[in-house]
């Protein structure tokens, strides 16, 4: 992930899960996440600690990736974090919109859209 100006303006909770979730690191990024969150990526939504704790440690787990947000945004009550994909996957370039609703200090929801 890179850190530049633009991650500086996510919430702490987003930073940290977005770091843990690129070190697929599933402990910490599960910690983050409200015991009801939900994640949507691409049209698909996990939900619970063994479906949560799967896609963290298995999405995109098989392409080598790298990561760049490109873009910050508010939207009333949901954080938006821009994000340029570029690796080894079918494509090979892709922009993603991670979309977070928070509850308090944790994550209650995360959409994954194409940018």
């Amino acid at each position: 992930m890179d850190t530049n100006k633009h991650t500086e303006q996510l919430p702490t909770t987003i930073r940290a899960f977005l770091k843990a979730q690129e070190a697929r690191d599933p402990d910490t990024a599960l910690a983050l996440l409200t015991p009801q969150a939900v994640i949507a990526d691409v049209g698909e939504s996990f939900s619970g600690d063994r479906e949560l704790r799967r896609f963290i440690t298995e999405a995109g787990a098989e392409f080598t990736v790298t990561t760049e947000i490109t873009k910050v945004a508010r939207d009333g009550e949901i954080w938006v974090a821009s994000q340029h994909l570029e690796g080894d996957f079918p494509g090979g370039k892709a922009d993603l919109d991670y979309r977070f609703t928070l509850q308090g200090e944790h994550i209650d929801r995360l959409d994954i859209v194409l940018g």
